[in-house]
């Protein structure tokens, strides 16, 4: 069930909209930045307050892969893997964080701390490789930038 306050949030969000199906994607992530992710209930709260079907939004929920349908860390950990972050050793950025937090892409810690992800693109192909914390952008990395990162979310 959606609060008060996601309710109130959506609805301002979709005065942007021409309709209400049209903010779909600003609707879940309001509900994604108070629960972390989105779960099938939310989608059909979701989907009935736009006027839309559940798979309909469903649809949509589960094409975005910034939209997460199933419980996430306190902190998701997007790891570029596009063409320009192999060239730059991505592969050795990816084996380092998934040794250090001692899960694999799709998981999360033990502890519920970090969900690791990869991610096609993070547009930081310049200082390559990259990944993003939250919405913390990091670039030019190594094992032990890296580690100086993890240690500011601990």
């Amino acid at each position: 069930m959606l609060t008060d306050q996601e309710r109130e949030e959506i609805e301002r969000a979709l005065t942007h909209y021409p309709d209400r199906p049209s903010g779909c994607v600003e609707a879940l992530k309001v509900v994604q930045r108070h629960r972390r992710w989105i779960s099938d209930e939310h989608v059909k709260d979701v989907a009935e307050l736009l006027n839309m079907s559940a798979a309909e939004l469903d649809a949509v929920a589960t094409f975005y892969n910034l939209l997460f349908r199933k419980p996430v860390g306190t902190h998701v950990v997007l790891v570029c893997n596009s063409i320009s972050c192999w060239v730059m050793n991505q592969d050795r950025l990816r084996d380092h964080l998934q040794s250090r937090l001692d899960i694999r892409y799709g998981e999360t810690t033990k502890d519920g701390r970090f969900t690791l992800l990869p991610i096609v693109c993070l547009g930081h192909c310049d200082h390559a490789p990259a990944m993003m914390v939250d919405e913390d952008l990091y670039g030019d990395l190594s094992p032990d930038v890296v580690d100086q990162v993890l240690e500011r979310y601990s």
